[in-house]
């Protein structure tokens, strides 16, 4: 587990490089860091969950389920995993809507710590650079 944990975190940490280093090149954003190393998090989350999900206790109905699921070490990696693929692919989405809409590259590299570390804040963060900069929140592309 502490392996798969590791080379999981090595994978999204060469993502988040990635963005970091090349926040508007189009092979990075979309399809590095946009795409692939997503969908690689994503594969492994879904063996996690199949291997480790079934028979283990707790659910979704209650904070209490949530907690009882998650003391099993599998699905807590599964759960860590989710947060990796997801706050990934919004650093990538966050780089792609800053370069289309002319957000200063040193202002979206500033929105991808927190998202990286906490992924709706950086996400908020970058929400309030465009409502700033005046950028349509309802554009969606």
């Amino acid at each position: 587990m502490e392996t798969v944990f590791s080379s999981a975190n090595l994978v999204a940490m060469a993502g988040w490089l990635a963005l970091l280093v090349a926040p508007r090149h189009r092979a990075v954003t979309w399809w590095f860091a946009g795409l692939a190393l997503p969908a690689l998090l994503a594969a492994l989350y879904l063996v996690l969950l199949v291997t480790h999900a079934p028979g283990a206790e707790g659910g979704f109905s209650s904070l209490a389920g949530v907690a009882a699921l998650f003391r099993n070490p599998g699905v807590l990696l599964a759960g860590w995993v989710h947060y990796l693929a997801f706050d990934l692919f919004i650093g990538a989405w966050i780089c792609r809507r800053g370069a289309a809409e002319g957000v200063n590259p040193w202002l979206v590299r500033l929105c991808l710590p927190p998202t990286f570390l906490a992924g709706p804040v950086g996400l908020l963060l970058f929400l309030g650079l465009r409502a700033a900069k005046g950028t349509r929140l309802g554009r969606v592309a």
